[in-house]
């Protein structure tokens, strides 16, 4: 396979605020900036209720094994906190496969990247600060690959790609001269999708492979929504950890104990907090959640589930769920143990106003 004209999209996804005002987000920017929006045919059938903001970055300089390529970054806001960074690394024209897999290898997980990728992000951070609610730079982030081919020599189909092109060893990143085991090949192009014999998207985990002659850039657009959802998911998750090890901690170390507890209880200022954290996660999960709407079932949405399926976004959601129906039931108990510790305020206010009337009845008499 020689491919004629085709890039490499890469992403690298950060979660910068709790929430990002997107219009104001484009007031604060300097440079070009658009809404995202779905072209092809079938994409009124996936709905973003707002749209993240694209913002053109220009041409960078990105160091790799054959010397620097001039590549075009890109950002895109996202309302729910996240920003992707996009770098398109051309292809040169001509490219065989075996070379192919060896610029898209060097590229996944490519410290060249990351680092163009924080400086870029860092920038776009400080441009956005107005626009921004709790600003800040989580430590981890999310990267993915797309292979973009437009013209491929021959113009294959589909069946000649999925036959003819190791796309399992392309994902992979596989350089070494090996014949990957038909298992292996099976379980990377599981998740295949054409829409005429002419095209082709194959998702995996870490990376895609498209072959859209049309030129569209929808489904890696899609891609990268499900890839942000993915970051968001596992912050969220990790917020969530970090909450109920405190209430753990706090709860193993209460820091009133004896008489003064009757007068203020440990776990009151507690439970707020955890309330607090409940409220905010319901709310930035739906935030993530209602990013993308699904209300049919055509070519774009199917690829959107299965790219859904394949990042094990379910999982990512079922235990964030799980782990906030464990936190509810902490605040059940910690409210419960403040309502008990307000009885006994009660109860002693109640004791201490029967003794002083005693004391006031004797000293009087």
């Amino acid at each position: 396979m020689i491919f004629e004209k085709a890039e490499v999209l890469c992403y690298r996804i950060f979660d910068i605020a709790n929430e990002i005002a997107l219009e104001r987000a484009r007031k604060e920017l300097s440079a070009a900036t658009r809404r995202m929006k779905l072209l092809r045919e079938g994409s009124e059938y996936l709905q973003l209720p707002d749209p993240p903001v694209t913002v053109e970055l220009g041409r960078k300089s990105l160091p790799l094994q054959r010397g620097p390529v001039a590549v075009e970054a890109i950002a895109r806001i996202f309302a729910h906190g996240a920003a992707s960074i996009i770098l398109k690394v051309p292809v040169p024209r001509g490219t065989g496969t075996e070379d192919l897999v060896a610029l898209a290898d060097e590229l996944y997980d490519s410290p060249a990247v990351d680092a163009l990728a924080v400086d870029l992000v860092e920038q776009l951070r400080k441009d956005l600060l107005a626009a921004t609610e709790d600003p800040h730079r989580w430590e981890q982030s999310e990267s993915y690959t797309v292979v973009f081919a437009q013209e491929i020599a021959g113009n294959p189909t589909a069946t000649d790609l999925l036959e003819r092109l190791d796309i399992a060893r392309l994902l992979l990143g596989e350089r070494a001269p090996i014949q990957l085991s038909g298992q292996e090949k099976a379980e990377v192009t599981q998740w295949s999708f054409s829409y005429t014999e002419n095209d082709l998207t194959v998702i995996d985990w870490n990376g895609a492979f498209v072959y859209e002659p049309s030129g569209s850039y929808d489904i890696p657009d899609v891609l990268e929504i499900v890839n942000a959802q993915l970051l968001e998911l596992r912050y969220y998750d990790d917020s969530l950890d970090r909450s109920i090890k405190s209430v753990y901690d706090g709860l193993s170390h209460p820091r009133n104990e004896g008489l003064i507890r009757i007068f203020r209880s440990p776990y009151r200022a507690m439970a707020r907090r955890v309330l607090v954290t409940l409220l905010e996660m319901s709310e930035f999960i739906e935030r993530v959640e209602n990013s993308l709407k699904v209300i049919g079932d055509f070519y774009l949405a199917r690829v959107y589930e299965g790219a859904v399926r394949r990042l094990r976004i379910r999982q990512w959601q079922a235990s964030v769920t799980r782990k906030q129906q464990m936190l509810n039931q902490v605040y059940t108990l910690l409210k419960g143990e403040v309502d008990t510790d307000r009885s006994l305020t009660l109860e002693a206010v109640i004791v201490l106003l029967i003794v002083t009337e005693l004391l006031v009845a004797f000293l009087g008499r």
